[in-house]
């Protein structure tokens, strides 16, 4: 005979950023809430550890927020009253060209400008016009892409500011890759670099539709509220959102991992834990977890449309990654000092070798010269590391493949010293301690993290919007009734705004809501036949 563990309005599975955003939400609306981890710690890919060297703080996963200071979802759960504060670089980003030359983006516009001017006379003047042209649309914008989609406030408010001819162009933006965005903003290499390594933060190629979009957006954000970090590291964003859950009533349940989502007359009405254990659901089920889990996995082909089950073969995760944490006994000593002071930095390749980059990506080889996406943790936030030393990280992207041996991660990490080490002789013989975590140690410490890409499946074009994680509605809903998908398989994607946790928090109050919730059901039902047929 089963036993129930305990029974809940709504039943969290997986305690990442999402869940957790989406827990809290359920919770302010009055929900009793109960979460089941898998692993002994919540988070995923929001969290901090001394991984390196005792008094050496490093970010697991990702470290800096351009779009979680920014998202209207974060900063609504005001988390600042649980301990979370910020903390800026004196430089946001730096983008290093192999021949030592730097541009740097500067929260100050100005110096932006002036530094983007040094590689094309008249483009810190264009640079100055771009943003002014962002700071207009950017408020609509930000809350279209973290509501539901289609984002009908949003979008209509985004239309007036655009009128028509803005709309249109706007359109074709989004489509551009971030090559042809960047030569048609900008004369020099500057720009278009900086611009196309925010692009790279995907498994996109500065040359594929879609490509422009994420560029331009990650270099605005970075112009307008900067790319800061949590004081203390980035658990101090997870820790915030669980106290704010515990402290509406919310409980979460660790090392208890799901094997299946309970369905009844095609509703979910819980979830099974690998124990054995059931855990009611009275209202919903909302599951933070890769959508090809959740449906094949958690639900089962057997009870899903057979088109759906059909669309999940052509799923496409994002790249895989290997990461290296050290402990450095002094700062980084660049060759080039400027890039003393920037937060992130972007080095190993210009336009052309970021293409070269991501094209043997996509051909499933290994780049010969990687480009490497680092993070100097202690110039952004001192507490850190102790007092004149660095806690460094870095990554780059792999191929996406869910097995990999330890020696091509070993040469891979080698790869990474080096280009490290052409930019910054002697930083070698800085390195106190070092952590490497491959695509099996990425996904052993966060099991979302498949194959260790970490978006939750490609940005590019044909799965994004309503093709997000594969062509539907573009919403939480799923065929089986109150159940939702709040993870980064869902729209609007990868990284640490709480978009999709939010989307189906307010997909599952929808569904409850008593005088309209049955006709909003209907009307999915009928648009997922309709789909799915």
């Amino acid at each position: 005979m089963a036993i129930v563990g305990d029974t809940a309005d709504a039943v969290v599975v997986g305690a990442g950023h999402n869940g957790l955003v989406a827990a809290n939400l359920l919770a302010d609306a009055g929900w009793d809430v109960l979460v089941l981890e898998a692993t002994a710690d919540p988070g995923g890919a929001v969290r901090s550890a001394e991984v390196t060297a005792p008094g050496y703080l490093s970010d697991l996963y990702s470290a800096f927020y351009p779009l979680g200071y920014a998202s209207p979802v974060l900063r609504g759960l005001e988390l600042d009253g649980y301990g979370l504060a910020w903390r800026h670089a004196p430089d946001v980003l730096a983008h290093l060209f192999p021949d030592d030359r730097a541009v740097l983006l500067h929260r100050d516009p100005e110096r932006t400008a002036a530094s983007v001017e040094r590689f094309a006379a008249g483009d810190g003047q264009r640079w100055l016009t771009a943003y002014d042209e962002w700071r207009h649309l950017s408020g609509p914008l930000l809350d279209a892409l973290f509501t539901p989609f289609p984002p009908v406030r949003g979008g209509l408010a985004l239309a007036r500011r655009l009128r028509t001819a803005g709309t249109l162009r706007m359109a074709r933006r989004l489509v551009l890759p971030i090559r042809k965005l960047g030569a048609e903003l900008f004369r020099g290499p500057g720009a278009p670099a900086l611009m196309a390594g925010c692009a790279l933060h995907t498994d996109l190629s500065p040359d594929e539709a879609g490509s422009g979009v994420y560029g331009w957006l990650l270099a605005m954000l970075g112009q307008q509220v900067g790319w800061p970090v949590p004081v203390g590291g980035a658990q101090r964003i997870t820790d915030a959102l669980v106290a704010r859950l515990r402290e509406r009533g919310g409980r979460i349940h660790y090392r208890t991992p799901v094997d299946r989502v309970l369905v009844a007359r095609n509703r979910a009405v819980g979830a099974r834990s690998a124990d054995g254990l059931l855990w009611r659901a009275r209202r919903a089920v909302l599951a933070d977890v890769p959508a090809p889990a959740l449906f094949l996995d958690l639900v089962g082909a057997a009870r899903l449309p057979a088109r759906l089950v059909e669309d999940l073969e052509h799923f496409r995760w994002d790249g895989s990654t290997v990461k290296v944490d050290w402990a450095l006994a002094g700062p980084v000593p660049w060759r080039n000092p400027e890039v003393a002071g920037a937060g992130t930095v972007h080095l190993g390749a210009d336009l052309d070798g970021l293409s070269r980059y991501a094209s043997a990506l996509h051909r499933g080889e290994l780049p010969a010269d990687p480009f490497v996406l680092a993070g100097q943790l202690s110039v952004a936030d001192p507490s850190r590391s102790p007092a004149g030393t660095e806690s460094l990280w870095a990554y780059t992207h792999l191929p996406f493949r869910r097995h990999w041996s330890a020696e091509e991660i070993g040469e891979r990490v080698a790869a990474v010293e080096a280009v490290l080490e052409r930019a910054a002789p002697g930083f070698g013989t800085l390195v106190r301690g070092r952590h490497v975590a491959g695509p099996a140690e990425l996904a052993a410490g966060n099991p979302s993290l498949v194959g260790g890409a970490l978006g939750g499946g490609t940005s590019a074009a044909y799965q994004q919007l309503f093709l997000r994680p594969v062509p539907g509605l573009g919403r939480a809903d799923t065929p089986v009734d109150r159940l939702f998908l709040a993870s980064s398989s869902a729209h609007p994607g990868g990284g640490v705004h709480g978009g999709p946790g939010a989307n189906a928090a307010r997909a599952a109050l929808a569904r409850d809501r008593a005088l309209t919730g049955r006709a909003y059901a209907a009307a999915l039902a009928a648009a997922h036949r309709a789909i799915y047929a």
